[in-house]
């Protein structure tokens, strides 16, 4: 379809706005900006993902029902219906039947006003590395409208990745190693608890208005992601790594409290069983320092390592030679270092110990 003129001038900003770069929450803002003064929607959620599970995190968001964020994250994710793990292309909620537009639309979206909502996700072979919901609640979302949006995913999703890239730099000495830290959600995501120091790493994720707490957004999505494996809408694991500041990353995963005990609480014993049944039990959500191996699959991903190369800089990483991984890799060493040429102009290294020191975070 060929855009209107000023979805075509739009376009062509955005690939300016993409090809400008910097990093993932000033770039998402750039581009929202853009995307709202051609679309006027006047809610929005722009989040990034955990390129291997889809899990969100980190997002910009300004959402139509703030006091039911969780709720709403809940819903979400428990929502069939344009989910951004199935989308293949931009959508629209007003292209699907209403009684198909799931739990999202019927308990909270429609009845605070909102007419439609057009989503996106930006994917490509290497992982998913975010999606959008433009939110409307004068008009719904025109055909030129999913067009345009689908014309601008490819550099928006390559502008994400290169941000991701850009989150290990050299770590500088001396910066602290986090947690493990925990929040205790209660199975409608309402924080019940928290370990001290999780505000300050929450806050780090997603900045705060000043005089307000931290919005735990980032633990609300992998605790949404739980529910949603439980329910079976997505088996994704409830884990997303994302990345802090100063070249640390941070992992976030969610799981069911279990004491042990067996004892069901009061008045909330399943037939036949002890305990309480697994969605009346709290989830408890970790944040830890992501696991150098766990980081070293973001860095390939981000860095648009091929599978080859992968293999090479995993073998790197647990200490092989030129040598040694020519024989793992049934390769001659030059054919390895040509390999090792490629990933060093990809990641901008120059050699092994700077480009092993970002990889893995040591």
């Amino acid at each position: 379809m060929r855009l209107p003129a000023a979805h075509a001038r739009s376009h062509e900003r955005v690939l300016r706005i993409c090809a400008a770069g910097g990093d993932a929450h000033a770039l998402r803002v750039r581009l929202l900006r853009e995307f709202r003064a051609l679309l006027g929607a006047e809610a929005f959620a722009f989040l990034l993902t955990d390129p291997a599970t889809s899990v969100g995190c980190a997002p910009v968001a300004r959402v139509p029902v703030l006091p039911e964020l969780p709720r709403l994250i809940r819903l979400k994710y428990l929502t069939r219906a344009d989910r951004w793990t199935s989308l293949t292309g931009a959508a629209a909620l007003s292209g699907l039947p209403e009684e198909e537009r799931g739990p999202l639309w019927e308990d909270l979206l429609r009845p605070a006003g909102v007419r439609d909502v057009a989503s996106a996700v930006f994917r490509d072979r290497f992982g998913c590395w975010g999606f959008l919901d433009l939110w409307r609640y004068g008009a719904e979302f025109g055909a030129a409208d999913l067009a345009y949006l689908d014309a601008v995913t490819a550099p928006v999703t390559e502008a994400l990745r290169r941000a991701q890239a850009a989150g290990f730099p050299a770590r500088p000495p001396g910066v602290a190693r986090p947690g493990p830290l925990v929040l205790l959600l209660s199975p409608d995501l309402r924080v019940r608890g928290q370990t001290p120091e999780a505000p300050a790493y929450l806050a780090g994720l997603i900045p705060p208005e000043e005089g307000r707490a931290p919005v735990p957004a980032a633990a609300y999505n992998v605790a949404a992601q739980l529910l949603a494996r439980e329910a079976g809408v997505d088996p994704n694991p409830p884990r997303a790594r994302v990345h802090l500041a100063d070249g640390v990353w941070l992992t976030l995963r969610a799981a069911r409290i279990d004491d042990g005990s067996g004892v069901a609480a009061p008045g909330k014993r399943a037939p036949g069983q002890g305990m309480s049944p697994p969605s009346d039990r709290e989830i408890a959500v970790t944040i830890e320092e992501t696991t150098p191996a766990d980081r070293l699959d973001v860095f390939c991903r981000a860095h648009g390592l091929t599978g080859r190369e992968t293999e090479l800089l995993g073998h790197l990483a647990d200490g092989a030679d030129t040598g040694a991984v020519a024989h793992a890799m049934s390769l001659s060493a030059h054919t390895v270092q040509d390999h090792l040429k490629s990933v060093f102009a990809k990641t901008g290294t120059r050699h092994r110990r700077g480009l092993l020191a970002r990889a893995l975070g040591t």
